[in-house]
């Protein structure tokens, strides 16, 4: 075979510092765009970005040579220094750890679907509740 050929899809699940609810829905959606335009610059496919007042969800599609902890490093470094600087948000930060789940091409609109719908899941359950959710069905025991 002469050719690559990929699908290296990830949901990619992080939130903000202590879960502070930071995350203003005044810039929300500008901070999402802004987080898809890094995947972008960094030469990776955003899919679906959303999220609520304390953390996001990314659907984004990536090459081989990525390395997705040094994408998840730059995504949060970079988009902490938007918001303390676009924002004026000083005390935001990210936490530290993060989740990063495969998805297969048959699940990508379903994940894409879930992403988007944030806000209207949150009112019903907590993120935590969620993300423990996410690590059960991905078969990961905290």
């Amino acid at each position: 075979m002469s050719s690559t050929h990929l699908s290296l899809h990830y949901h990619l699940v992080f939130g903000t510092k202590d879960c502070q609810p930071l995350i203003d829905g005044e810039w929300r959606a500008r901070l999402h765009m802004y987080l898809g335009g890094l995947i972008q610059k960094a030469g990776g496919f955003p899919e679906a970005v959303g999220g609520t007042s304390d953390h996001v969800h990314l659907l984004i599609g990536l090459r081989a040579t990525h390395c997705l902890a040094k994408v998840l490093q730059d995504l949060k470094q970079t988009s902490s220094e938007w918001v303390h600087a676009r924002i004026g948000v000083y005390k935001f930060f990210w936490e530290e750890g993060y989740g990063a789940f495969t998805v297969s091409a048959s699940g990508i609109s379903t994940v894409k679907e879930f992403i988007l719908r944030q806000e209207e899941r949150h009112q019903r359950r907590s993120f935590q509740d969620e993300y423990a959710a996410l690590l059960a069905r991905s078969g990961i025991r905290i």
